[in-house]
């Protein structure tokens, strides 16, 4: 990264904002929120504070699920702005060949706006439909669902609707969503190594797959807070900043003000209390935008309640945040430094040794009948590290660990391909062994407990978060001669 796309950084108290402020926030994130990976505040264009809980860290990127939607409204704002679309057009003119033979009024009604807001006129989000296409045709798998309300009268939620978006980019530009952006977003941003992932036919999933730095969300905020002026450059129109973070679609169901999902929509992004707005992603990837407080907070986390990490910024971190600089503090500066460049997700803890190590270690258990269809587990055990292996139909997958320490490699485990890893283990009982895993560019932090009883072996598996269930039913297995 060249030192001219870098991010000015500077003190808090510089720039009015209160180092002890800060240094609660990371506080309370650590004893009360289960866990957060990422953190990068910007008070007026400057980074005032940054970390990253290994074995996260500055130069991985991070999966962003839902925040990938607003990086996709920005590349139809672009296209807009080059003339190739309006945000009045209806949708049909850009599928022709994949549109139904007879189209409802809805579906003819229905123009790019309303799926920038999330106003399509679906009752339910399309996206299992478009997944679920055996032809891999998911524009024509959204056209063919019925649109059971008149387009901008209902909001719902639609991550399918946002592919419609990403679609439509490909259509015009005969490129993928991320290809379009990288010249006219991501490299006058700094932002370099973006991956995006496809749908069957290579276009961008546009409602979610986008992965990359914390410091990329961070400058991609401070773009829409300049109004999207970047270095003296302008990047984004004015007109369509305002636009996109404004209040389009009304999801306020009237029963809790506090809660920062009711408080309108924009072009896919999330309006916030205190007249703020954010592009966010499950399990709590978050790019918080507040223009009365000329701030930029960006967060990748791994929590199941997201709106706990919003409270803590309108509880802890706003209050901080001052219209002038204030005195410098450098005890309370110095201990904020200590603390951010000490964060850490505690690795699996427990003893380095068992009696029953020497009686496990090595032995191959095979499973009984399981959903995974897993055949059997082994786990081997050195001095200060240990592999665990899962034998399934595609073969043998490994993860390398050390003992009561974050141990970085690669596995096959779960995925088809490699995923990065970083796992731990201890033993947590005579008899059980535990551990604590971290696919470190995912929100997705695995825990297994082994517990071995004479020759037999119950494995047990639990997720941080999900979209379904976090738990599995245990393996049961039995060691083999």
């Amino acid at each position: 990264m060249s030192t001219q796309s870098q991010l000015a950084r500077s003190h808090p108290e510089a720039q009015g904002i209160v180092s002890r402020a800060i240094l609660d926030f990371v506080s309370y994130a650590e004893q009360n929120i289960e866990a957060l990976h990422s953190l990068m505040l910007l008070r007026h264009g400057h980074v005032v504070a940054e970390g990253w809980w290994s074995p996260y860290g500055r130069d991985i990127p991070h999966m962003l699920f839902s925040l990938s939607k607003s990086f996709t409204s920005t590349g139809i704002g672009l296209a807009v702005a080059e003339g190739r679309l309006t945000v009045d057009d209806p949708i049909l003119q850009f599928f022709p060949e994949d549109a139904p033979a007879k189209p409802s009024e809805h579906l003819k009604a229905m123009r790019v706006r309303h799926l920038l807001a999330m106003y399509t006129g679906h009752d339910q989000d399309t996206t299992g439909h478009l997944h679920d296409a055996k032809d891999g045709n998911w524009a024509r798998a959204f056209l063919e669902l019925p649109v059971e309300h008149e387009p901008g009268t209902h909001f719902l939620y639609n991550t399918g609707a946002t592919y419609i978006l990403s679609a439509i980019i490909t259509k015009l530009t005969g490129m993928p969503l991320l290809d379009y952006l990288t010249p006219r977003l991501f490299e006058p941003l700094g932002i370099a190594e973006a991956t995006w992932e496809t749908c069957p036919r290579g276009i961008n999933t546009g409602g979610f797959g986008l992965s990359i730095k914390t410091e990329d969300i961070a400058r991609f905020g401070q773009l829409y807070l300049q109004k999207g002026m970047w270095q003296e450059r302008r990047i984004l129109s004015e007109a369509w900043v305002a636009e996109a973070s404004m209040k389009h679609s009304d999801n306020n169901n009237g029963t809790q003000t506090n809660n920062d999902w009711i408080q309108g929509y924009g072009y896919q992004f999330w309006r916030c209390r205190h007249n703020g707005y954010r592009g966010d992603g499950a399990f709590g990837q978050y790019c918080i935008v507040m223009p009365d407080q000329d701030a930029v907070l960006a967060i990748t986390s791994g929590v199941s309640d997201m709106q706990q990490v919003l409270n803590a910024v309108w509880d802890i971190l706003l209050p901080a945040m001052q219209p002038a600089s204030l005195p410098e503090d450098p005890t309370a500066q110095a201990d904020l430094n200590r603390k951010l460049v000490t964060l850490a997700l505690a690795p699996a803890q427990g003893q380095a040794h068992s009696p029953l190590a020497a009686h496990v270690s090595g032995k191959t258990y095979a499973l009984e009948p399981n959903e995974q269809k897993a055949q059997s587990v082994a786990l081997t055990l050195n001095h200060d590290s240990f592999t665990f292996s899962v034998r399934d139909a595609r073969g043998i997958h490994q993860i390398n660990g050390s003992i009561g320490a974050w141990q970085k490699g690669v596995t096959t485990l779960e995925v088809e391909g490699s995923r990065k890893v970083a796992a731990s283990g201890a033993w947590t009982s005579d008899d059980t062994f535990t551990i604590k895993t971290c696919m470190y560019e995912t929100p997705f932090r695995p825990t297994v407990t082994l517990h071995f009883e004479q020759d037999r072996v119950k494995a047990g598996y639990k997720m941080n978060v999900g979209f379904g269930p976090t738990t599995q039913p245990a393996w049961t297995g039995v060691a083999q001669s």
